[in-house]
């Protein structure tokens, strides 16, 4: 099937452009100032008066729900497709958190095979706070070469609900995830939750100086916990993760600093959505609990965009494409020939208007355009 994209502005060559695109299918086919075409049957949108910006790619996402602590009564829901799909989000990368004992990695894998089914595509990560990590098939290693959609594995340090992992077991677990990364042809990482702990990225720069592992390995996140460990970890060449908060102000000014503090190319935001944020007093006792929210990345974006912080170009690189290059889907955070046609309409006050997932138009002026299942 054929799409046209109308009327539409572009950043491309330096400049917002009215531009024209063509999605053939799943793809981008062609973008250009104005396309001359006879496609019979060509299906068309005007997006007269907006911005065509890439589809956003969240990396960090409980998609069975996350949660927990304090009671099986404060387990948060698993994550709806169309929760996602008016976020903007049309990649995203599920995980475990605290609790990998009722949740399973078999049900993380399914929740993300549902997804792709539905037109989200949907990455996982084995694992989640414990160590050893729970899995499917009995190791890390095997996970990631064997099941769909498995890209690395997820464990936490510097959290008083971590597993306490020693260093060496750190080293092992990285090794067999980078490993069975070389094995499936493509990088696979350790994904870390990091805490507000004394340790901080301590044990990442000291496996880092005894191994011979890449800094690509380790994909630490929450650095807002670690402001002087991310910059380090940064400068020497990694990826480094901010969690957007649910107050865009605050979360932008987060943003803002991680963005000039850390070389801007290798900062990426995610949401943590559907995620439990527990609230601890000094004792390290439970003493409140919400969840966070995917529509908290456009939310910063916005604000980054809205308080003069950043242009919208630069505002939404880090979960466009530094994003799909942290975690290596070169068709993902782009618009380009070639690219996958995951596109978001913004308005003039940058809402979002229209989504595609890989070419598949799932929001229509702010409506569904589709009937999310069991939702009658």
């Amino acid at each position: 099937m054929f799409r046209l994209i109308k009327n539409v502005k572009v950043f491309r060559a330096g400049a917002w452009r009215d531009s024209q695109i063509l999605l053939a299918g799943p793809s981008i086919a062609l973008l250009d100032d104005a396309l001359t075409l006879t496609i019979p049957g060509l299906a068309e949108t005007d997006g007269q008066g907006m911005y065509a910006v890439p589809g956003y790619v969240d990396r960090h996402v409980h998609i069975t729900g996350g949660g927990g602590e304090g009671g099986f009564s404060n387990e948060v829901a698993p994550l709806r497709v169309e929760a996602l799909v008016r976020a903007g989000v049309t990649t995203v990368v599920g995980l475990l958190g605290t609790d990998g004992t009722v949740r399973s990695v078999e049900s993380l894998c399914a929740k993300a095979m549902s997804l792709e089914e539905e037109g989200i595509s949907a990455r996982f990560l084995t694992g989640s706070y414990d160590y050893p990590p729970p899995t499917v098939t009995g190791s890390v290693k095997r996970d990631i070469l064997l099941l769909p959609g498995c890209i690395g594995t997820k464990i936490a340090i510097a959290d008083h609900r971590s597993s306490c992992l020693q260093d060496w077991e750190l080293a092992r677990l990285a090794a067999d995830t980078w490993q069975a990364g070389i094995l499936k042809g493509r990088p696979a990482f350790v994904h870390l939750h990091v805490g507000r702990g004394k340790t901080g990225l301590a044990p990442v720069f000291h496996v880092l100086e005894k191994s011979d592992l890449p800094i690509t390995a380790f994909h630490p996140t929450h650095l807002w916990n670690q402001r002087e460990d991310a910059v380090r970890f940064a400068a020497m060449g990694g990826w480094a993760d901010f969690t957007t908060t649910a107050d865009p102000e605050e979360s932008a000014g987060q943003m803002l600093w991680a963005l000039t503090h850390c070389p801007k190319e290798h900062v990426t935001f995610s949401t943590d959505a559907n995620g439990s944020m527990p609230v601890w007093n000094e004792k390290k006792e439970m003493i409140g609990i919400s969840a966070c929210r995917c529509t908290n990345l456009h939310e910063t974006v916005r604000a980054l965009v809205r308080l003069g912080m950043l242009p919208l170009e630069e505002a939404i690189r880090p979960c466009t494409c530094n994003a799909a290059a942290a975690l290596t889907l070169p068709r993902k955070g782009a618009l380009c020939a070639g690219a996958d046609a995951d596109i978001l309409l913004l308005d003039e006050k940058l809402s979002i208007q229209s989504v595609f997932a890989r070419g598949r138009e799932m929001l229509r002026m702010g409506e569904l355009t589709f009937t999310p299942k069991f939702s009658r």
